[in-house]
């Protein structure tokens, strides 16, 4: 194959910036989960957050989506600095985003075409009818077509990740953000989903931001990253995870991604 038909979702070629993390400093009070991150997600990535349990990869992430603010330093988004920016700014940039949750926090008491109609109704003008058709064009996109009308307690867990993965693409976000969507899944099921995750991403041209610790779908899926470290409270490396498991040098990076081998 020609160099030059080698880009894909995979490729650094002719990257462009998406977000970058200017020198971020996390902390609760006076307490420092991490400091001096520095890092670049490009357009198109699947890029995954990971390190130990405490390292502070969720509030990363909530630091990403606009739910909590840093302490200091900078989230850039499409040349946006996100937490400097005016209050209506950062409602538009918001709305650019998907979040699944590792819950899948779907309501029970709604069916699942209430459940993805929720958005639509909220921050478009689409009819009634257009929803409609909305809601199972992202259904079907999950293969869950047929299950309007099934409610969350109705169907599987891996139907309700696929339902709460419907649900964050809704309003056909630039972003989409996932925690930990494998939790509590079967390897078959969270094989499935990490398909799905990245065929989305290849079809519908998004960013994709994932905290996992789970290193099959870090190698499946992931294509740059970032390693937070607990101990020394900062990053100790970012890149394509499946380069970084056979050339980083740092030991705790080698263990982390090497674990299982």
């Amino acid at each position: 194959m020609d160099q030059t038909d080698q880009v894909g979702p995979n490729s650094q070629q002719n990257a462009e910036t998406h977000i970058e993390i200017r020198d971020l400093t996390m902390a609760y009070g006076d307490f420092i989960i991490q400091r001096d991150l520095n890092f670049t997600i490009n357009r198109g990535d699947v890029f995954i957050i990971m390190g130990g349990s405490g390292c502070g990869k969720s509030t990363l992430m909530k630091h990403l989506i606009g739910l909590k603010p840093p302490a200091s330093g900078d989230v850039i988004i499409d040349g946006m600095d996100y937490w400097k920016a005016q209050p209506h700014e950062q409602e538009t940039l918001k709305r650019r985003f998907g979040v699944m949750f590792q819950a899948g926090a779907l309501w029970s008491s709604l069916t699942l075409a209430e459940n993805i109609a929720l958005p639509l109704g909220e921050y478009t003008e689409l009819s009634d009818e257009q929803i409609a058709e909305v809601v199972s064009l992202k259904l079907a996109l999950v293969g869950l077509s047929g299950f309007e009308e099934f409610y969350p307690s109705q169907i599987s867990g891996g139907m309700r990740k696929r339902a709460s993965l419907a649900r964050a693409i809704a309003l056909d976000p630039d972003i989409v953000f996932f925690d930990e969507p494998s939790a509590g899944l079967d390897p078959i099921s969270s094989r499935r989903l990490d398909n799905l995750i990245l065929e989305l991403s290849n079809s519908l041209g998004m960013t994709v931001v994932i905290v996992t610790h789970e290193l099959a779908s870090i190698f499946t899926i992931g294509n740059n990253s970032v390693f937070l470290d607990a101990d020394t409270k900062t990053m100790l490396t970012t890149g394509d995870p499946n380069i970084l498991r056979n050339d980083e040098s740092n030991p705790k990076v080698q263990t982390f991604l090497n674990r299982g081998d």
